[in-house]
């Protein structure tokens, strides 16, 4: 069996897209293999001088309702190509939330896209995916 534990990092993009049809076609190959998807969101800051300042609730429960409608995308794609979903969302930074993740579920691959829905910030902190890469101690599988 190639990997028993298949973790993929799902934001919605295009990009996390291709990374669960690439996740879902190497579980098919790995017959017994568990495919997990995670959803790693969090929740805006914003910065002011040395400080945060609060963000108004009702913008905190827009970043949930949106981060709970992704989770249910990346179930009905699962369960149209006949994969059982197994689904979660953890609110958290993606990267460290994701390496934690793949730690704590005994994880042998993470396949994550090259580009998420990570805006200006990927700027200033580095990609998502990059961070993955950098902190890993399994494989992980980049989707182009």
């Amino acid at each position: 069996m190639l990997f028993q534990k298949i973790l993929v990092a799902y934001d919605g993009s295009k990009a996390a897209n291709k990374a669960l049809d690439r996740a879902i076609a190497l579980s098919k190959i790995s017959p017994g293999s568990q495919l997990q998807v995670l959803h790693a969101y969090d929740f805006p800051r914003l910065y002011v001088a040395d400080g945060f300042a609060p963000v108004p609730a009702t913008m905190n429960k827009d970043f949930y309702e949106l981060a709970e409608q992704t989770v249910l995308e990346a179930e009905k794609r699962l369960t149209s190509v006949g994969v059982v979903p197994s689904v979660s969302m953890v609110q958290g930074p993606p990267a460290e939330t994701i390496l934690d993740y793949a730690k704590e579920h005994g994880v042998d691959l993470i396949v994550i896209g090259s580009r998420g829905l990570g805006g200006i910030r990927q700027f200033v902190l580095g990609s998502v995916s990059h961070n993955v890469v950098q902190h890993a101690e399994i494989p992980v599988l980049i989707v182009k």
